[in-house]
């Protein structure tokens, strides 16, 4: 994850508690949470996919997906 990203984040939710932010500011937050959000997502299912369960019987099986 870009540091940058988070970095910016933060001073914007900092800017908003203490004077508010313009409209263009709101969209940019926003737009920086869904963005951060998709690459958090993404580095989660990545590793999810790296698990591996060990059954009773001794056999491994990759995690599931729940449906």
């Amino acid at each position: 994850m870009d540091k940058g990203l988070i970095e910016r984040i933060n001073e914007l939710a900092r800017k908003k508690k203490a004077e508010g932010l313009s409209s263009l500011e709101l969209k940019e937050q926003a737009d920086l949470r869904a963005q951060y959000l998709a690459e958090f997502r993404a580095s989660l299912e990545a590793t999810m996919d790296q698990i591996w369960i060990e059954n009773e019987d001794g056999v491994y099986e990759k995690l599931q997906k729940k449906t």
